[in-house]
């Protein structure tokens, strides 16, 4: 099994226990920190795997570091221990992440442009996707690319959407190279 179903497949639980417990933002909020955390911090994540640590010495420090954490989440962790299954916490995170926003009317979107963009645009590119891809509103990330020359690519999930003048010039270059 691919380690993005196992992933699906842990992040669809937890959110559905987050559902029924109305705190699916709680949560996830607080697994994007944690995730960040053991991502950020490979000792950490070499502490949790490290076979030479019980679980239950594993289960502990999670508790000690994470106390402020929503219960659930930190319940989650331990099983993810216990299951030998931490290092995928990055992937769960993603696909809980994910979740969120379906449920909630909006997507997750990457737009690269040349600068930064105002709020005013994020806006107006939020309006004019989300459309495209059936939702309400759009989570942008801007992601400064020089090489995309003026314009702008979105990427929503694995649609693109090439409006850049470096692709309308790689566009050309091929029509005119043949």
């Amino acid at each position: 099994m691919s380690k993005y179903s196992v992933a699906k497949r842990y992040a669809a639980a937890l959110f559905s226990v987050a559902k029924d417990q109305n705190v699916v933002e709680e949560v996830n909020q607080d697994l994007q920190e944690i995730a960040k955390v053991i991502n950020e911090n490979r000792d950490f994540l070499a502490l949790l795997t490290n076979p030479k640590f019980s679980s239950e010495r594993k289960k502990e420090i999670l508790s000690d570091l994470f106390k402020e954490a929503n219960p659930i989440l930190l319940n989650t962790l331990k099983l993810l221990v216990d299951k030998k299954r931490i290092r995928d916490l990055a992937a769960i995170a993603e696909a809980f992440k994910t979740l969120t926003a379906e449920a909630q009317g909006t997507a997750e979107a990457t737009v690269y442009s040349t600068r930064e963009l105002t709020e005013e645009e994020k806006k107006g590119i939020s309006a004019s996707f989300a459309k495209l891809v059936g939702k309400e509103t759009l989570n942008i990330t801007n992601v400064i690319d020089p090489k995309v020359i003026g314009g702008v690519r979105v990427q929503i999930g694995n649609i693109i959407f090439d409006n850049t003048v470096a692709s309308k010039l790689e566009n050309l270059r091929r029509t005119l190279v043949g």
